[in-house]
């Protein structure tokens, strides 16, 4: 069996996979009540259901199976109110998130399971996963330019001085700009023009790092680890290291940076007793931890357990 496709999404924050019950349905409501209303009453109604998006979160919910089928309709309700308010970048860095994990949880991981049995159903679905993330992508880095005007153009100059400085708003933006990048270009391996941009989305999640390294309970540490492991003349030594710090900052709390470890030092490494210890270990913190992220990542752990004859 093929080894699996490396994703730089590798561990998540609490994600806000349509957690449609209480505020989100009110949230709902509102937004249409407001297509009732004369223009102000409607824009405040519209910016308060924003608002009650951007707070929701299915952090608790460990059923990855309703999770999916709530994702879609909150990612799309989250997308249309953020289109009426783009300063709500809270709401932003909320849909920039729900869409990258999406992609990653139950589209480019469907394509891994899929790949020995059906190649051409894998490749459809990573052209789906790489346009998911893309849109994420999007939405963070609209947010990003317009917080900074001409922040596109500052992170992709040859001058390290004219390199955007983040705020402390707007690490998690640029957290989400750098992973649904990354996920783009590893769906999209045969596009030399989106592989390209490989260094830039590392440039963005350094910046995010040197601001704040801790972000995300080990999210950014996790990502900066695929990255560093993934890159032309990368360090496996600094790679651990970031995975190490990835599992301090969350306290070990956080499966996903135990399957990212795996998958990124130990299995192209050949290390079996090792792969196989941080997965299982995942799968404990998957159990210890409830919640939708250590769900989804206590599965791909269990999976690539199962996989680990062919994969050795």
């Amino acid at each position: 069996m093929p080894t699996p496709t490396t994703h730089p999404v590798p561990t998540f924050e609490p994600p806000p996979l349509g957690s449609l019950s209480g505020g989100a349905r009110q949230g709902l409501v509102m937004m249409l009540l407001a297509l009732l209303c004369a223009c102000s009453p409607r824009l405040l109604l519209v910016q308060s259901a924003a608002n009650e998006l951007a707070q929701q979160n299915q952090g608790a919910e460990t059923d990855t199976q309703l999770a999916r089928e709530a994702a879609a309709f909150y990612l799309k309700l989250s997308e249309s109110v953020l289109s009426q308010t783009p300063d709500s970048f809270a709401l932003a860095e909320a849909v920039a998130g729900g869409f990258t994990q999406y992609a990653f949880a139950f589209v480019s991981a469907e394509a891994d399971r899929i790949e020995s049995k059906d190649s051409r159903a894998a490749q459809k679905l990573r052209v789906r996963a790489a346009r998911l993330y893309w849109r994420a992508h999007q939405h963070a880095m609209a947010a990003l330019e317009r917080q900074q005007p001409g922040f596109r153009a500052a992170l992709a100059s040859p001058d390290p001085a004219r390199w955007p400085q983040l705020s402390q708003r707007q690490i998690g933006l640029a957290y989400w700009a750098a992973a649904s990048w990354g996920g783009r270009i590893s769906n999209s391996k045969d596009d030399p023009e989106i592989v390209a941009d490989l260094p830039l989305a590392i440039r963005l999640a350094t910046l995010a790092w040197q601001r704040d390294p801790g972000h995300g309970e080990g999210g950014l540490a996790s990502l900066m680890g695929t990255f560093e492991s993934v890159r032309a003349g990368g360090s496996q030594t600094q790679a651990l290291a970031y995975f190490d710090q990835a599992i301090t900052f969350s306290r070990g709390e956080n499966a996903g940076a135990y399957v990212a470890k795996a998958e990124a030092i130990a299995l192209p490494g050949g290390d079996r007793a090792g792969f196989e210890a941080l997965l299982r270990q995942a799968h404990a913190v998957s159990l210890l931890h409830p919640n939708l992220s250590n769900e989804v990542m206590g599965e791909r752990a269990q999976w690539l357990l199962d996989q680990a004859d062919d994969l050795f």
